[in-house]
């Protein structure tokens, strides 16, 4: 334990089924941790329950780019840098790609990629005064193409590939590392809202392709984030990792 000790790490979609699991975990590990979702989110009651009571709460909206990187420079300023920024964050929709309006689409991205970019650019200044920083960008395995109906999803997704790439490159001689994680079909609740009666069927459709004939659940994205952001990483950048059970 304490691998993160001393670092301040901001996590984007905290609220959400992986979010809850990486701000657990870096909590764990003795990162000050800033868990960030929708403005107001956090004085649900449901919500604000899953927090620890020592983690900082930070309203931010992320389809407002301009309004959500002065925030993030102002927020990175009080607390003497941000360390660790995990883009977690996203927005999905599965219908048709016909289906998607122009709006729909550019929602989309704006929030599950664009919305990095401002982050990480905001992010990076304390970052390169220290020599040191560490970028974990939610990627996903539907990239292979293996899932109907979630085209602007994929589209932003296949972003958040690029700025890996080329923010390692840009900010490697900074002493920041850039890497992805791709997660695989992890548990959720949500499936059960989304499949209904046909949940089981899709379970079993994952196990089909999986290697490893176990679901993937969010600790197991947020164990490797937790790498990914220490020193064990240190010489890891630009890197893709997918943890998908060997799909």
């Amino acid at each position: 334990m304490g691998q993160l000790s001393g670092r301040t790490a901001l996590i984007t979609g905290a609220l959400g089924t992986i979010g809850e699991a990486l701000v657990a975990r870096f909590h764990e590990e003795g990162a000050r941790v800033i868990a960030s979702d929708r403005p107001g989110l956090d004085s649900h009651g449901d919500h604000a329950s899953k927090l620890p009571s020592d983690v900082q709460y930070f309203g931010c909206d992320l389809n407002d780019l301009a309004g959500t990187e002065t925030a993030v420079r102002a927020l990175a300023d009080e607390v003497g840098g941000i360390d660790v920024l995990v883009n977690n964050a996203a927005f999905v929709v599965n219908k048709p790609h016909e289906e998607f309006s122009i709006e729909d689409y550019e929602k989309e991205i704006r929030i599950n990629s664009s919305a990095a970019f401002v982050l990480s650019r905001a992010c990076a200044e304390h970052m390169k005064r220290k020599k040191a920083g560490k970028i974990v960008n939610m990627t996903s395995l539907t990239l292979t193409g293996h899932w109907d109906g979630f085209v602007p999803y994929v589209a932003s997704k296949g972003a958040m590939y690029g700025l890996v790439k080329s923010m390692a490159r840009e900010l490697g001689r900074h002493g920041i590392n850039v890497n992805g994680i791709s997660p695989g079909a992890v548990l959720s609740d949500a499936e059960g809202r989304h499949f209904g009666a046909r949940r089981q069927e899709y379970h079993d459709w994952i196990m089909e392709r999986q290697s490893l004939k176990r679901r993937i659940e969010p600790v197991d994205i947020a164990n490797l984030a937790v790498f990914l952001s220490s020193s064990q990483a240190d010489l890891i950048s630009g890197q893709d990792v997918h943890c998908d059970g060997g799909w």
